[in-house]
């Protein structure tokens, strides 16, 4: 255990751009579920509140720690303990990454679909926020592949909820309850996650629109068409321009394309076989080209892969351009040109710059805010959030809520809806010492 000025820097914080940082009075790195089981008791003898902490690669500020509390990091919970081929499922601790996960499962011919834009988070840290990424319009989020988790209480008990198996209907689905709980809940110390078989083979295609609402009107027949993609990416205008120039990717797009496209439209197409997959991508540009993009464009595998890598590292880009708040909105991908068209009326009456990239295949949105008063920059997100709520959206798609969002979660989330959630919070957590501050006051 370290204490004091001893603790290092990192542990005070995650990536959210607006979030405060707050060191820990305590940091702990168990090596088991009984370490953490005895932390917990100690810590709800002595009223100390916990945080728990994965790779601190969050967006929310939900692993800040409180004043005077203690930060259990599950670095050293790092095994995978099971790769399981016969019944698809993997067997880890939380802390393990998802570039651990991925290198163990390509072993067997496995993947764990769910691809973020950082793949050195922790499984731990995904399953509390229920993540998303790229892959979620095929292979759903984090939610539908937890299979199992164990977990500790507040007072240090050890439940099991969940095992290697697809269907329960044996009382609350206790394990589907702490996905998404942001560390609020209980301790996940061990999950038991769902694999798919790994695509052998994948291309990405590119196709510019002459506007944003181009690109979302041909999101619905594409993600509806058959083809199944394994990811639909919104880019804008400036986005691209960022992501071109911060990878030097060579595209093959041609000047005049360029100039008079204001959105791109990435697909991925993955398939076991290399001539289906060859069909897929001729399908694909037809229904490209029919939902008026300007042109279609194949990307060879080296620019295809550095392009997917860049869409994954725009907060980096953002973050680095000098970004004050990014949003991660999420409404039925059909409204998403009218939460798009209430962005830029809130960017241009703040007088403030609103960029970004999403998840166009479903519905969720990563905005970029430029500007750095804070009264202004308010404005805008609460905008932003009021127009994903009013077109049947929530405030966070994957990033969750943490302590950033906390405000605009509680002021725009059925009142009703919020106060179940606190019943829930004090059914696990009584005397309020796993997270406070996070979702809740």
């Amino acid at each position: 255990m370290l204490t004091g000025v001893a603790v290092p820097r990192e542990y005070a914080g995650d990536e959210s751009l607006a979030g405060v940082r707050q060191a820990p009075a305590y940091l702990v790195r168990p090596a088991g579920t009984g370490e953490v089981a005895d932390v917990l008791r100690i810590a709800a003898e002595a009223r100390i509140p916990v945080t728990a902490r994965g790779s601190g690669t969050g967006m929310s500020g939900a692993c800040v720690p409180c004043p005077g509390g203690i930060t259990v990091s599950f670095e050293r919970m790092n095994r995978v303990l099971d790769v399981d081929a016969v019944n698809h499922v993997a067997v880890v601790q939380p802390g393990v990454t998802l570039d651990m996960l991925d290198r163990r499962t390509a072993e067997h011919g496995l993947c764990y679909p769910v691809r973020l834009g950082e793949p050195s988070a922790s499984v731990g840290g995904t399953i509390a926020t229920n993540a998303g990424g790229m892959h979620a319009v095929r292979h759903g989020v984090t939610r539908h592949h937890v299979l199992g988790v164990e977990a500790v209480l507040a007072s240090g008990a050890i439940v099991r909820s969940g095992g290697r198996y697809v269907k329960t209907s044996t009382g609350y689905d206790l394990a589907q309850l702490l996905v998404g709980s942001e560390g609020t809940l209980a301790l996940v110390t061990e999950a038991t996650l769902r694999l798919r078989p790994r695509a052998a083979y994948s291309t990405c295609v590119l196709a510019p629109f002459a506007s944003a609402e181009d690109v979302f009107r041909a999101v619905p027949p594409l993600a509806g068409g058959g083809l199944e993609p394994a990811a639909l990416e919104y880019v804008d205008l400036l986005a691209m321009a960022a992501m071109a120039d911060g990878s030097a990717l060579g595209l093959g797009i041609p000047p005049a394309v360029r100039q008079a496209a204001l959105g791109y439209l990435l697909a991925v197409l993955e398939n076991p076989s290399a001539e289906r997959l060859e069909e897929d991508v001729e399908a694909l540009g037809e229904q490209l080209l029919a939902l008026g993009a300007a042109d279609v464009y194949v990307l060879p595998p080296g620019a295809g892969r550095r392009l997917v890598e860049a869409r994954e590292r725009a907060f980096w880009t953002a973050k680095a351009a000098g970004a004050d708040e990014l949003v991660d909105i999420v409404v039925p991908r059909g409204e998403l040109p009218g939460l798009l068209d209430a962005a830029q009326a809130a960017a241009e009456d703040t007088g403030s710059l609103v960029t970004g990239c999403g998840h166009a295949g479903d519905g969720n949105v990563h905005l970029s805010v430029f500007q750095p008063d804070p009264v202004r920059r308010d404005e805008v997100l609460r905008r932003l959030f009021r127009a994903g709520l009013e077109r049947g959206g929530a405030v966070s798609g994957e990033h969750g809520i943490g302590r950033v969002k906390k405000a605009y979660f509680q002021q725009f989330e059925d009142p009703a809806k919020v106060e179940l959630m606190r019943r829930i919070k004090y059914a696990f957590d009584p005397d309020g010492l796993l997270s406070p501050g996070v979702l809740f006051d």
